[in-house]
């Protein structure tokens, strides 16, 4: 299937890349006093366990008051409030803290999800750790990030070979039995495998630092940031069938294409 972009100007993609970054200053600046501080989650499963806590209400609301400052044509897709129409064909899709699970647990690899996207797709995306305080930026000639180490260039791994290649997932936690031998028969062939990484796993993936990431369970507002950073950085992304996977479900986000290729061969037979 070809996706086709809207056609934005260079004054329009700077005027993007400003609000995105606002929005992710915003919900920084109300996450962090909540972090580690024994803040209290609600289950949105009743079949299982989904938390939500204040930190992703409250940053979810300071990242649309921007919006609805800066970009209030704009359509909003996010995770804690839904759906609010626009009119300018684009869509800005949240996700205030991907990884509750890490946050409630105090671990750092939860993350700040902002992305916007046309009827094409994403155009561009933000992968925020506050804590640590990296930010990781893809989309519009950007691939880059900063952190404590100062400023610098993204770019994925050249590995071409399954067998030295090392996985990232959040299985066991999420995804039917089928998804997890899925992932499982990709895994027991590579050489490294690390697991409950969130959004974290990506942005590790864009910076050169692990080769494969493979979810399933996914939303739209899980995957479209991560989709645009990877992408930007070299990388490619799509469902176990090669497809785009920008609506969530199961993703596949490799490196290179030849790692793709190996991993892609053996998750389309689940």
């Amino acid at each position: 299937m070809t996706l086709t972009h809207l056609k934005l100007t260079s004054d329009e993609q700077v005027a993007l890349r400003t609000c995105a970054h606002v929005m992710a200053d915003a919900a920084r600046e109300v996450i962090l006093p909540l972090f580690r501080s024994g803040i209290a989650s609600d289950n949105k499963d009743a079949s299982g366990f989904d938390p939500v806590t204040q930190a992703d209400r409250t940053a979810e609301l300071a990242m649309r008051a921007v919006l609805a400052d800066l970009r209030p044509t704009d359509s909003i897709l996010g995770e804690e409030f839904g759906v609010s129409a626009g009119t300018s064909g684009l869509q800005w899709v949240l996700d205030p803290i991907d990884g509750t699970r890490g946050f409630i647990s105090g671990t750092p690899t939860w993350g700040v999800l902002i992305s916007i996207r046309d009827a094409g797709g994403p155009l561009y995306g933000i992968i925020d750790q506050p804590y640590i305080g990296e930010r990781f930026e893809g989309g519009f000639g950007v691939a880059d990030m900063t952190g404590p180490m100062g400023a610098r260039v993204l770019g994925t791994k050249s590995t071409s070979d399954l067998a030295a290649a090392t996985v990232l997932s959040t299985f066991p936690e999420v995804g039917t039995p089928q998804d997890r031998s899925g992932f499982e028969a990709v895994a027991k062939r590579c050489k490294l495998t690390r697991y409950g990484m969130d959004c974290y796993g990506y942005a590790l993936l864009a910076a050169g630092q692990v080769d494969l990431v493979i979810e399933a369970g996914l939303s739209a507002y899980d995957i479209q940031a991560p989709i645009a950073v990877v992408e930007a950085a070299g990388g490619i992304v799509t469902d176990w069938k090669g497809d785009p996977a920008h609506d969530g479900g199961r993703a596949l986000a490799a490196a290179n294409v030849d790692i793709h290729a190996q991993a892609l061969a053996i998750l389309s037979q689940y």
